[in-house]
C-alpha cells in the first residue's frame, strides 16, 4: 500500500473513530488521537463554542491559528484540515466578510468537519475535497495558507510548496505547524510506513524544508522549534511502529521536533512611477 493510501486509511479511521466516541474517547488504548505529538495545543478559551468533536480530532502537531494575525475579511486556506478545528477557529478570526477553506482528501474526515461546521453555526466556511499537491482553487485566491502536521505526510513536499505559493495572493503568508528533522534521522525510523503515517518518518530536515520553501519562490522563511522530541517520545513512537526501541531510539532523540513554518509570497514587483519609492 502507497504512503496517500495508507494516509487515507488512518484519518478515515480516525474520523470514523471520532465520529462513533463520547467526548473521553481520546484517552482510550489505541485511540488515533492519543500521544505526546497532538495533546494540549489549544488553550481552553480557543474551545469555547467549538464542537466537542472538532476537538477530539485534532491531529496536529500545533496550533496554526496562533502563528499569524488573520484580519477581518481575508481568506484563509487550511491544508489537511480534518475535523476542522483549525478552519472554525479561523473562520472566526476574519470574520464574517473573510472565509475560511478547508481541504482534505479523505471522504470520512470531510463528512465530520461539515457536521461540525454545522454544529458550530459557521457560514463562512466551506469545505473542499482534494489533494494538498493539487489545490482546486484558482491563482491567487487566498491570503493566508495554514496546516496542522499534513505537509509531512506528503510524498511531494516540493509540489505541496509550490501549489501553496501559487494560491496565494502576493504579500500573502504562510504559516504552518508541521513536524521537521533536525539532522540526521535513522534510517530504520524513515523506512517505517507506520511512522510515516504517524507523521515523523516523513519529516524533512530543517534546512531542506528552508530551501524548498525558497525554490517554491517564498522569502522571509523561519523554522522556530515548539517542542524537540526527548528518548521518550521516541520511544512510544517507536514501540507504536514495532520497532526495536532500545537500538533505535537514542539515535532519534533530539532530532525530531514540532515546529512552527512560516514564510511570505513577494508583493508585486513595482511597475510604475508611483511605486518608486
Amino acid at each position: 500500500m502507497d504512503t496517500k493510501s495508507l494516509v487515507k486509511e488512518k484519518y478515515g479511521t480516525a474520523a470514523r473513530q471520532v465520529s462513533e466516541a463520547s467526548n473521553a474517547a481520546c484517552c482510550t488504548p489505541g485511540f488515533s488521537c492519543c500521544g505526546p505529538i497532538t495533546t494540549n495545543l489549544y488553550d481552553e478559551a480557543e474551545k469555547i463554542g467549538l464542537p466537542a468533536k472538532a476537538v477530539l480530532a485534532s491531529l496536529g502537531c500545533g496550533n496554526p491559528t496562533a502563528l499569524i494575525e488573520l484580519r477581518p475579511g481575508e481568506i484563509v486556506l487550511d491544508l489537511g484540515s480534518g475535523g476542522g478545528i483549525d478552519v472554525l477557529l479561523s473562520a472566526g478570526r476574519v470574520g464574517p466578510t473573510g472565509k475560511a477553506y478547508g481541504l482534505d482528501m479523505t471522504d470520512d474526515m470531510l463528512a465530520l468537519a461539515r457536521e461540525n461546521q454545522r454544529q458550530a453555526g459557521v457560514e463562512n466556511v466551506e469545505f473542499l475535497k482534494g489533494e494538498i499537491e493539487d489545490i482546486p482553487l484558482p491563482d491567487a485566491s487566498v491570503d493566508v495558507v495554514i496546516s496542522n502536521c499534513v505537509i509531512n505526510l506528503s510524498a511531494d513536499k516540493g509540489r505541496v510548496l509550490r501549489e501553496a505559493f501559487r494560491v496565494l495572493k502576493p504579500s500573502g503568508r504562510f504559516a504552518v505547524s508541521d513536524v521537521v528533522a533536525r539532522g540526521e534521522v535513522p534510517e530504520p525510523v524513515r523506512q517505517s510506513m507506520a511512522l510515516w503515517v504517524g507523521c515523523i518518518a516523513g519529516a524533512l530536515e530543517e534546512e531542506e524544508y528552508k530551501t524548498k520553501l525558497a525554490q517554491a519562490g517564498f522569502t522571509d522563511i523561519s523554522v522556530e522549534p515548539t517542542r524537540v522530541y526527548d528518548i521518550e517520545d521516541a520511544r512510544q513512537f517507536l514501540e507504536d511502529a514495532g520497532v526495536d526501541v532500545e537500538s533505535i531510539a537514542p539515535l532519534a532523540t533530539g532530532s525530531l521536533m514540532s515546529a512552527f513554518v512560516r514564510a511570505t509570497k513577494p508583493a508585486r514587483p513595482c511597475c510604475g512611477p508611483a511605486c518608486c519609492n
